[in-house]
């Protein structure tokens, strides 16, 4: 009779081991979960914290940059890649450990896409021949130019023989339709038909996407690369494209070439006019573009300035910002 009745009381303490067991187990896993959640937590709000802080600083490194192209407006009545405004930032530290670098580039030797563009809002047969040589030039097709006009004008109608319309982004995966309208970003190129990122990466560093005016935007010979400047000038010959190195030589401490220079090159007549008021040596337009590190966070941001110019009545006394992207140009 003992050992029966030692039986049950045995199964029940086996039973209530088990369960203090599974009890133990399921707070464990809870206690896990607290930690991992608390960790996440933690994670989550440092790095917010943290671009909250690369934001307010790239901020900074803006101003600083808007700043420095006031004064040298002021000082310098050329620019070029030879003076400070255009040399990198190299890493500097930060007092919470992190790192801050920039650069600053001169937009306006680039080919502005949005004067594919006329005052009416059509394409503007001259502007499109200029990008067609620049294509050419950079081995692409030019094709492009075309497309890009279409991409950017108000009608719906695709030019001929090689323009792209509402139809044929229809088409596409996912499809959408046409800009019809100036854009903000050269990365907009990716989104024509066929395009790509390798021709995306070709054309980019030679053309920018900068606000429309009543008149096309003009082109900064001091800092155009060579391709657009065998482009423009249209005089039937390539020069400046067939020695980049010597452009970026010569470039070192004085504008290259000069307005005079380019010119020269030129018959005079009506086309050497119409050349004259297409070209610069000063820029009215700039990218800065800030990176800051801090812990495993990094920040990007691109900031498009403004320097004088008709919409800033105190002759470049100031520069603002009018466009940023965080992340991606």
């Amino acid at each position: 009779m003992s050992a029966m009745r030692l039986r049950p009381r045995r199964a029940q303490r086996g039973v209530a081991l088990v369960t203090a067991m599974i009890i133990f187990a399921l707070a464990m896993i809870l206690a896990a979960d607290v930690v991992r959640r608390s960790y996440l937590d933690q994670r989550r709000a440092s790095n917010l914290l943290a671009l909250d802080q690369g934001y307010e600083i790239a901020l900074g490194a803006e101003a600083w940059a808007a700043d420095y192209l006031a004064r040298d407006k002021r000082e310098s009545k050329t620019d070029y890649p030879g003076e400070v405004w255009a040399q990198q930032l190299p890493p500097l530290p930060l007092d919470n450990g992190g790192t801050i670098q920039g650069r600053i580039e001169d937009l306006q030797g680039r080919y502005n896409l949005n004067n594919l563009l006329a005052a009416d809002g059509s394409p503007d047969p001259t502007e499109v021949k200029t990008l067609e040589r620049i294509l050419v030039l950079l081995q692409m097709e030019p094709k492009w130019a075309a497309m890009i006009a279409d991409w950017l004008d108000a009608d719906t109608q695709p030019g001929f023989p090689e323009g792209a319309e509402d139809s044929e982004y229809t088409s596409q995966t996912p499809p959408h339709l046409a800009a019809n309208m100036a854009i903000t970003r050269v990365s907009e190129l990716m989104v024509l038909p066929g395009f790509g990122l390798e021709n995306y990466r070709r054309l980019a560093p030679n053309v920018t996407a900068l606000p429309r005016t009543n008149q096309p935007t003009k082109i900064n010979v001091c800092t155009a690369p060579g391709e657009v400047l065998d482009a423009v000038r249209d005089n039937g010959q390539i020069e400046y494209s067939m020695s980049p190195q010597e452009l970026v030589k010569r470039r070192a401490d004085q504008c290259f070439p000069t307005k005079t220079d380019y010119l020269n090159g030129v018959v005079d007549g009506p086309k050497k006019t119409a050349l004259e008021k297409r070209i610069t040596d000063s820029s009215d337009y700039f990218r800065a573009t800030v990176w800051v590190s801090i812990g495993t966070s990094e920040f990007t941001l691109y900031s498009l300035l403004q320097r004088g110019g008709s919409a800033n009545p105190n002759g470049g006394g100031t520069v603002r910002p009018i466009l940023r992207s965080i992340g991606t140009e």
